[in-house]
């Protein structure tokens, strides 16, 4: 955003003013923009294993799709946890318009690949042709939330904590 464009609107100038700093971090280093990559990794691990398994119909591939969707379910619920308490303990975050489509696209993307996991579980047989369609979908909703969270990051600077020394 531009220093003209704050200064031209008191909205936009009174958002700038909220403290952007991350509430759950560790020595500087907020945990949430650390714990997304595991989730987003799974993700597209998991929609690897269902496209090789389609085109191998190797039973490998129904088991390392299955502990991937399961791994990434269970690490995105990590990361959105976090990533709810940053949203409800600062108020600059919360002011942003990116951070509510952050947040859906996130929680839409940790929906759809519970679902995935808990279709694996139920019946491994249903892998092909809804588990890929899941896994295909996961994929949209993890670019969705990584455009929006680098958004945040890049653009606002969120989470970004900066001494006076540097």
């Amino acid at each position: 955003m531009s220093k003209t464009a704050t200064d031209d609107s008191p909205v936009l100038s009174a958002v700038a003013e909220k403290d952007i700093g991350s509430a759950v971090a560790v020595a500087g280093h907020p945990i949430h923009a650390m714990a997304v990559h595991f989730p987003i990794a799974l993700a597209v691990a998991t929609l690897g294993a269902d496209v090789f398994y389609w085109w191998s119909a190797d039973p490998f591939w129904l088991r390392a799709g299955l502990w991937a969707a399961g791994f990434a379910f269970w690490t995105a619920v990590g990361a959105s946890a976090v990533g709810t308490l940053e949203l409800l303990l600062v108020p600059g975050i919360r002011a942003r318009a990116a951070s509510w489509t952050h947040a859906i696209a996130a929680m839409m993307f940790v929906s759809i690949i519970g679902l995935n996991w808990g279709l694996r579980l139920a019946d491994p047989d249903a892998v092909l042709p809804l588990g890929l369609a899941l896994s295909a979908l996961g994929a949209v909703f993890t670019g969705l939330a990584g455009w929006h969270g680098g958004k945040l990051i890049l653009h606002h600077g969120v989470g970004i904590m900066v001494s006076d020394d540097e």
